[in-house]
């Protein structure tokens, strides 16, 4: 049985993968503990099944899992996860800006009695919208999910078997696997490394990616948008009252004639948008209860190498 399972979601950088294993296999090695390497291909469009296949084949420590469609990094991860069988497990990007040389680091702060250890990335060598996008996506999920995120944190981490057993029972379509750890609560901490520039390719999280990915979550972890709808119903309920009653007044004090019909088709057409809005809100979240009620396998697999599956 390993000791170390890396599990790495594969999408793009064909060129890192045997770069990226070697970097693993040396420092696990040199680390004196026995490992397994799980590479996920995500239905990658630029054929890194093909470079997994032929590192799998040399090294029967390498387990290849290749899926049926692209699923998502995070199912991709998932499915990582599934068939890990090390006492710590280790998730880490495919690009190498998540560098192996840090493990050891990693691995020494969890000998302190943390279960999970993440990496904290300084002086992230991402281009500026990158960077930009990243912190808008984790201001807007805070704001509506009332958590304290820290944008320099990713997947990149250690984690006890005991946190991948449970997090293994937590299987709903949109999945965040950081926010997954979190949800959990086992002792946790962080550790600053350095962060790498890509090694070959570019990031498929686009600006709006990750605007679209921050109202996926914020729609699974955060019912504060309905919320905020309510309140929004109450406010302008409560200040047509008011206004209603201003205008008897003036009525009947000062014989003021009463708004005409430019106001009151502007009034509708504001009410209307708004009802059309929560009503839509409303349709988003029943939405996500018809995909969570279907039931469906977070990820299909296609075929696979050095990895043992029941029929």
């Amino acid at each position: 049985m390993p000791y170390f399972s890396i599990v790495v979601p594969v999408y793009g950088c064909p060129e890192s993968i045997t770069l990226l294993c070697n970097k693993l296999e040396q420092t696990i090695v040199t680390m004196g503990k026995s490992y397994e390497i799980i590479l996920v291909n995500d239905h990658c469009p630029k054929n890194s099944w093909s470079e997994i296949q032929k590192i799998a084949r040399l090294n029967k420590k390498i387990v290849g899992i290749n899926l049926s469609k692209n699923f998502g990094q995070h199912s991709a991860i998932t499915a990582g996860l599934d068939f890990c069988r090390g006492e710590w497990i280790v998730v880490m990007d495919c690009d190498l800006q998540d560098q192996p040389e840090e493990i050891p680091l990693l691995y020494k702060k969890c000998q302190e009695g943390y279960d999970v250890v993440y990496a904290k990335r300084k002086e992230r060598q991402d281009s500026f919208f990158k960077r930009l996008g990243s912190k808008v996506f984790w201001r807007i999920f805070d704001y509506f999910t009332d958590l304290d995120s820290d944008e320099s944190v990713a997947n990149f981490g250690i984690y006890s078997k005991r946190v991948i057993k449970n997090a293994q029972r937590l299987r709903e379509q949109t999945r965040s696997f950081p926010l997954i750890i979190r949800w959990l609560g086992f002792k946790s901490t962080k550790v600053e490394v350095k962060h790498n520039k890509r090694h070959s390719g570019k990031s498929s999280y686009s600006m709006l990616n990750m605007l679209s990915l921050a109202t996926e979550l914020i729609i699974a972890y955060s019912n504060k948008p309905l919320k905020l709808s309510i309140n929004l119903g109450f406010i302008l309920a409560i200040s047509s009252f008011f206004y209603g009653i201003y205008l008897v007044i003036n009525w009947l004090f000062w014989s003021s004639p009463l708004e005409g019909w430019t106001s009151v088709m502007v009034s509708l057409y504001f009410l209307s948008g708004l009802i059309i809005m929560i009503l839509g809100i409303i349709g988003i979240y029943l939405g996500r209860i018809f995909n969570e009620s279907k039931a469906r396998p977070l990820y299909i697999i296609r075929e696979s190498l050095n990895l043992e599956l029941d029929d």
